[in-house]
């Protein structure tokens, strides 16, 4: 009798054991991922989203790109340099041909000039025996040896424009050439006389800046001559009409010349403009709105390259800083009368290492905004929300586009 006893008890107990015991373990994981989920409402009220200062850059004009020096996600400090652009449009290119054209013009006016010398020089060595003892014929000696050196140093000068001018063009050559090239449209021969051409150039350049530097102290010394002789000797009239007319004209031709090579200098320079970062950041993708995540292919709208033409106003490449500068968070209709300026939140960070701070609202929008789709409940459902931006307080160790948990309001 008392074994069947034991045998049923032990049979109760198995059935027990059975189906109560699993009973118990599911509710009790049904209550512990209930309260899981509490807690993590209870953890913060609203989710935002930190940003940072991005900057787009971009050409105030119409230009083709010849170099950019950076690469997508390289460190870059403010005042480097991010791109080189060629801001002179193909018709302008015929301004080379009419700056050629005006040297010449000028040059051959110096020429002339030079040449009405040569009457007045000719009279002067006749007449040399009764000239010496004469005040007058003596200072027109000396007016005519610094006149010569002034055109002297104003051709010198009008054969180095002219040379810069075509230096420039063949630097431009080279550069379309190197391109067909390495395209197998060309050979490389003609490639290699370009730049024997190019070295030619820059060796004549140099040889005429020797020359100008000893020209110009060539036109020192006489001007010296003839100052010191006027100085010795007692107030006569400089020079005759003919001389004073001819160094009236070589003034023109001087300021000819000098307008001339400042617009060279203009065009070399809008050839090679360069665009510098204005902060200290990163290189990021163009196309990429501040914190979002591109869905492009690979090379697809990421930064341009060298040879690419931007109208004005398009970007070229962003630099994002690094660290966020703010944090903004959209609060629900329930949440919008809670709201005030200056108030304290308190920010969660949701990834590890696990970090909290204070902070405070700096700004608060003025109307109801779609929220970002990565702020969504369901990425099907569409939300609304008043926007607040947050400060970053030091310390909080988050990047830009890490959501962050805010409590307080």
């Amino acid at each position: 009798m008392k074994e069947k006893q034991a045998k049923k008890d032990y049979m109760v107990k198995r059935s027990y054991l059975r189906h109560v015991v699993p009973m118990i373990v599911w509710l009790g994981a049904v209550a512990a991922v209930g309260w899981l989920f509490y807690q993590r409402s209870e953890s913060f009220q609203i989710v935002g989203i930190a940003q940072s200062e991005v900057r787009q850059i971009a050409s105030d004009c119409v230009a083709r790109i010849t170099d950019i020096p950076v690469e997508l996600f390289q460190p870059v400090k403010a005042g480097q340099t991010l791109a080189i652009l060629n801001t002179v449009p193909a018709d302008e290119w015929m301004t080379e041909t009419e700056l050629k054209s005006q040297i010449a013009t000028a040059a051959a006016e110096i020429d002339r000039l030079m040449a009405s010398l040569i009457p007045t020089q000719e009279e002067l060595l006749a007449n040399a025996a009764d000239l010496q003892i004469n005040h007058a014929d003596n200072q027109r000696r000396f007016a005519v040896d610094a006149e010569a050196a002034r055109l002297n140093v104003l051709k010198v000068q009008t054969e180095i424009a002219d040379a810069e001018i075509l230096l420039n063009s063949l630097a431009v050559q080279i550069r379309a050439t190197e391109k067909l090239v390495e395209e197998k449209v060309v050979v490389a021969f003609e490639l290699e006389k370009l730049k024997i051409d190019y070295e030619s150039t820059a060796k004549k350049i140099h040889e005429c800046q020797e020359q100008l530097e000893q020209a110009k102290e060539a036109q020192t010394q006489a001007e010296l001559r003839r100052e010191e002789f006027e100085r010795q000797t007692l107030p006569q009239t400089s020079v005759d009409d003919a001389l004073e007319a001819i160094r009236k004209e070589a003034r023109v031709q001087e300021e000819l010349i000098k307008g001339l090579q400042e617009q060279i200098a203009a065009l070399k320079a809008r050839m090679a403009v360069e665009i510098k970062s204005p902060i200290d950041g990163v290189v990021i993708p163009i196309s990429g709105k501040a914190n979002e995540a591109l869905l492009k292919r690979q090379g697809e709208e990421t930064i341009r390259r060298a040879g690419e033409v931007v109208a004005a106003g398009d970007p070229i490449l962003a630099v994002a800083q690094t660290e966020p500068t703010e944090i903004i968070a959209y609060a629900n209709e329930q949440q919008i009368g809670l709201l005030e300026q200056d108030m304290n939140v308190e920010l969660v960070k949701m990834r590890y290492p696990a970090q909290i701070a204070q902070s405070h609202v700096l700004s608060i929008g003025p109307t109801i905004e779609l929220m970002p789709q990565r702020l969504w409940r369901s990425p099907t459902i569409p939300q609304w929300g008043r926007p607040v931006v947050i400060e970053v307080p030091a310390g909080l160790a988050i990047i830009p586009g890490e959501l962050v948990g805010i409590r307080g309001l």
